[in-house]
């Protein structure tokens, strides 16, 4: 077991303070949106000071044969916490075939990995899961068209709106969704959306779908104000989350974190296609290619127990999740058969590796290397992310 140190990541989305209190440390009075738990080289945790890209390059037989063999050189698995204060973009990751051609393509091109216009930053796929630590609100998704016709309908719109929706009631599934979409990016005038926002207050108490409907416009319009994108943010599944639930994301799915602290691991990649709710560059043409818009329903991820801990049932090989709540009894932490990143979020608990034993507490966490046997006991919660494969 070896200590690991995460980074804070600064972005205008996050919380003043629910990083600093999760971490026991001192607010800086800037936003920390993310606390990154991984080897990604952008933002790599330390295991005393050195990155642990780095410290498992050097020892690849902490890794494990299977995930070495799998994914080679890069650790697969990164573990963030997340601290939304208000909605992020509107945003979609690739698959894996996807960003390995667009990072060619783009790097072919010479467009710098820092350019704002640089849409893939490496060649990895990211799909993700958050499993939420407080109340939170995601969009995820596109919902059924028709449903979609009715809730505007309901709201009052009037019969020019159906210039912006009208093929989501002659058309079906995901073409009407992706030529309504592409048309909302494509407006440079925010009089549909002024429509919403008038409509919207009469219905924003109302304990309904509509209500949700209405709040969802209201929400963001606080936050980027008059932007056509609410429109389209309008076409999505809404999912609220209680603590210890969670919404698993796959790549080509768009969605946007409304507001809530959570533990989100994803692949270990940093590729962001953005599609709304942003002054940051929209590729809408790459966009449209990536995102995938057949209609779905949302429901929180299955769990299942396992050894004590609730694993969180994803089907990707880049990561797997558990949550334990730890008592005096100890419990053995899952895969001694791979890697495996420990972090506890609340209490105080007491890890053991034979007649070694470590205290940790809230905000801290270690890398547990592979093949070793370790139990967890205390007062505590804490989490457990390791490679899918």
């Amino acid at each position: 077991m070896l200590q690991l140190k995460g980074q804070i990541r600064d972005y205008a989305w996050g919380s003043v303070t629910a990083i600093p209190e999760l971490l026991g440390s001192d607010p800086t009075g800037d936003p920390q949106a993310e606390y990154w738990l991984g080897a990604h080289p952008l933002a790599p945790a330390t295991i005393d000071g050195v990155g642990l890209d780095k410290v498992l390059h050097d020892h690849p037989e902490w890794v494990g044969d299977r995930t070495y063999r799998a994914f080679g050189d890069r650790f697969p698995t990164l573990m963030k916490i997340l601290a939304a204060d208000h909605p992020l973009s509107l945003q979609a990751h690739p698959t894996r075939e996807q960003a390995e051609e667009g990072f060619a393509q783009e790097s072919k091109a010479k467009i710098p990995l820092d350019a704002p216009q640089r849409i893939y930053r490496d060649n990895w796929p990211k799909p993700e899961i958050l499993v939420a630590l407080t109340e939170f609100d995601a969009l995820c998704g596109f919902r059924d068209p028709a449903q979609t016709v009715n809730l505007f309908a309901r709201l009052g719109v009037g019969q020019d709106f159906t210039t912006v929706i009208g093929p989501l009631s002659m058309r079906r599934g995901s073409a009407a969704l992706a030529e309504v979409f592409l048309d909302i990016l494509s407006q440079d005038h925010p009089e549909h959306v002024d429509e919403v926002l008038h409509l919207a207050p009469a219905y924003a108490e109302d304990d309904s779908d509509l209500g949700l409907f209405a709040r969802t416009a209201l929400e963001l319009n606080r936050y980027f104000p008059r932007q056509p994108s609410i429109l389209a943010a309008m076409l999505m599944n809404r999912i609220h989350l209680n603590p210890g639930e969670a919404v698993f994301l796959p790549t080509r799915t768009l969605h946007s974190y409304l507001g809530g602290v959570g533990i989100e691991v994803m692949a270990c990649s940093d590729n962001v296609l953005r599609g709304g709710l942003t002054s940051k560059h929209i590729n809408v043409d790459e966009l449209i290619r990536v995102v995938d818009f057949t209609p779905s329903e949302l429901a929180p991820v299955e769990t299942e127990e396992d050894s004590g801990f609730q694993r969180y049932l994803t089907p990707t090989p880049e990561f797997a999740v558990w949550r334990g709540e730890l008592s005096s009894q100890p419990i053995q932490i899952p895969r001694p058969d791979s890697c495996r990143i420990a972090l506890v979020v609340d209490g105080e608990a007491q890890l053991r590796q034979g007649e070694s034993l470590l205290d940790l507490e809230a905000g801290e966490a270690v890398l547990i290397p592979f093949g070793e046997e370790v139990s967890a006991s205390g007062s505590a919660t804490i989490f457990i992310s390791a490679p899918g494969v």
